[in-house]
């Protein structure tokens, strides 16, 4: 059956490559190939992940993509929002290179040329994901809507596929409040944002949480006039404050407009452009853009997919999966957004490596082992692995916090990035609960904290992990020196200036 045809917009010959890789119209969904091994619902990362693993070990697989195969990562998520990122971290660069000694007489920005060259990359980088190639191996793809019809099958545009095993990886979209007139006034999201092909002269971005941050910076940097509007009373709720803070600060010498602690009223029509109505401690306010930008979360897509047929519970936050990361159907697994408070790319993709464990070959691996970091691109960045201090702190655990501010580290002060700090939380033992990073790049530097608990590698292997000089990396190691610091008490001390001494 030849699939319903799918257009993104603008329909350029960036955008029509890009469909043409992961929702071709001419594609052919094949005639199933009897009982499968693994259906896999969903072709983000954590199908993608799931199927193309499964069909490498020798298994029959069938994938279901409803849309586009790469899901959000791919096509509204981290590959667009990062291009972006960087034309407006481009311009700022050229903006404060005065304080380099480096002086630009001025500074356009084209943004329908950095939106062009991002669908440019966006579809450059589609193939990996294409229908083509994972077909060339071995997985049967069937382009259309999927639906449970019994406890062991999925049909799909009035095919029936039968499994042994399932894995729902659907995925989520953006969660959208309830603010009476929004729907009316028109707004946009991450699965629109990228669309843009003029940038708006005034944008409000309704949430201060990661996604909201990342492009309210982004939009500022290109040239739009930015407000944050959020009920939270800081800046990325979830992040250590101190972190949060720096972001705040950074956000206000940029000129990026800041609203918290305000419960959202309604939005109206305004002759100057659309008004979002708010209400903070009993006083009443407004902001008012020539867009609205709505990210305030992800809402996990599982309507429509006959999940009680299958016996399979979900709620309102997701599929209910256990800690091998199976459903309520012994037969069928989740993974990803769908069934994670982990809403990201690494993440779905170290969950999908454990599905395919337990599925295929009976392994009882849990998701619970996982070591997931995560991080929010704004500049500076914030990375983030393990427990932050309050989480530490409500668990009982008795723990040494400990912090290394950038403007301690050499290459931080030759870059002018001193703004941030490395800061780990470690029990007596040096056994490492959490650690932050706030710096230009948290996240190319998180991987090492990340491989240290993993292996329970203790604070002192960083110390004693050799780091090029001169790196801002050695945030690490130097939060490593500093635990071994506090181990040199006075009675230590002394024994060591007597044991000296006595060597004289």
């Amino acid at each position: 059956m030849t699939v319903t045809a799918v257009r993104e917009l603008p329909d350029d010959d960036h955008n029509r490559a890009l469909v043409a890789a992961v929702h071709p119209a001419d594609w052919q969904n094949p005639t199933p190939r009897g009982r499968y091994n693994l259906v896999v619902i969903g072709g983000g990362t954590a199908g993608l992940v799931s199927a193309v693993g499964a069909a490498s070990l020798g298994a029959r697989v069938a994938l279901v993509e409803r849309h586009l195969l790469g899901g959000d990562c791919l096509n509204y998520g981290c590959v667009p929002s990062k291009a972006l990122i960087r034309a407006g971290q481009a311009a700022h660069d050229v903006r404060t290179a005065s304080a380099l000694g480096v002086f630009a007489s001025t500074v356009r920005v084209d943004f329908p040329a950095a939106m062009e060259r991002m669908r440019r990359l966006r579809a450059q980088i589609a193939p990996h994901d294409s229908a083509a190639r994972l077909a060339g191996l071995g997985i049967d793809v069937f382009l259309g809507e999927g639906q449970f019809v019994a406890s062991n099958a999925l049909e799909v545009d009035g095919q029936r596929l039968g499994f042994a095993r399932a894995v729902i990886a659907t995925g989520a979209r953006a969660a959208v409040p309830a603010i009476e007139g929004l729907a009316e006034l028109g707004y946009l999201t991450n699965e629109s944002v990228f669309s843009l092909t003029e940038l708006p002269r005034r944008l409000v971005v309704v949430g201060a949480g990661p996604i909201g941050c990342e492009l309210a910076q982004a939009f500022r940097r290109l040239g739009s006039e930015v407000t944050i509007v959020d009920r939270s009373t800081q800046l990325l709720p979830r992040e250590d404050p101190d972190a949060a803070a720096v972001i705040a600060a950074r956000f206000a010498a940029e000129g990026i407009e800041v609203v918290l602690g305000a419960t959202l009223v309604r939005a109206e029509r305004r002759q100057g452009g659309k008004a979002i109505l708010y209400d903070r401690g009993g006083e009443p306010g407004e902001v008012i853009g020539d867009a609205i930008l709505i990210a305030i979360g992800r809402a996990p897509n599982v309507e429509r997919l006959g999940l009680p047929t299958a016996g399979i519970d979900a709620t309102a936050r997701g599929v209910q999966v256990d800690d091998r990361l199976r459903t309520t159907n012994r037969r069928v697994f989740a993974a990803g957004d769908v069934a994670s408070r982990y809403q990201f790319t690494h993440a779905a993709d170290a969950m999908a490596r454990i599905v395919l464990q337990n599925a295929l070959f009976f392994g009882r691996k849990r998701a619970s082992g996982l070591v997931i970091p995560w991080c929010t691109y704004t500049d500076p960045e914030i990375a983030h692995v393990g427990l932050y201090a309050h989480e530490a702190e409500e668990r009982g655990l008795a723990f040494t916090t400990l912090t290394v501010p950038l403007a301690g580290v050499d290459r931080a002060i030759l870059d002018g990035d001193t703004e941030g700090f490395a800061r780990a939380h470690v029990d007596r033992k040096g056994r490492i609960l959490g650690i932050t990073l706030v710096s230009r790049h948290a996240g190319e530097s998180i991987g090492e904290a990340v491989l240290a608990m993993t292996h329970r590698l203790r604070i002192g292997a960083l110390a004693s992990t050799i780091h090029p000089y001169p790196t801002q990396a050695e945030a690490l190691k130097k939060l490593g020196d500093a635990f071994q610091r506090t181990r040199l008490t006075p009675r230590v001390r002394g024994i060591f200036e007597r044991l000296l001494r006595w060597r004289r």
